[in-house]
């Protein structure tokens, strides 16, 4: 093997090199505009969440100032919402589609 091809070999691992080192590169500058946002999205979710905190309580003294018992009507809409998405929930519609089927078929065979 002569100088020119460890040259050319030398150059090329060079230029693979650099290649990967911009790939460094803008995978950091990815990463760090990554966690700013995450960064900004904590901060915006936090703000969110005290505003909510901030509403529930007002809420709450509105509900009681007429009469009413916020806390139970809360409990009611919890509860309400849970029915629901236990309705709508695909996976637990097909899995309960699945266990009738067993179960039809079980009876089949047993009789």
């Amino acid at each position: 093997m002569g100088l020119g091809s460890t040259a050319k070999k030398i150059q090329t691992l060079s230029d693979r090199a650099e290649a990967m080192y911009k790939q460094v590169q803008k995978l950091q500058q990815r990463i760090t505009g990554l966690e700013e946002k995450a960064e900004e999205t904590h901060e915006t979710v936090a703000r969110m969440d005290h505003q909510l905190t901030e509403q529930r309580a007002l809420l709450l003294a509105l509900a009681e100032e007429q009469g009413l018992d916020g806390e139970e009507i809360l409990a009611e809409a919890a509860i309400d919402d849970a029915e629901l998405e236990a309705d709508t929930d695909p996976a637990d519609s097909a899995a309960n589609a699945d266990a009738a089927s067993d179960a039809d078929s079980g009876d089949a065979t047993a009789e």
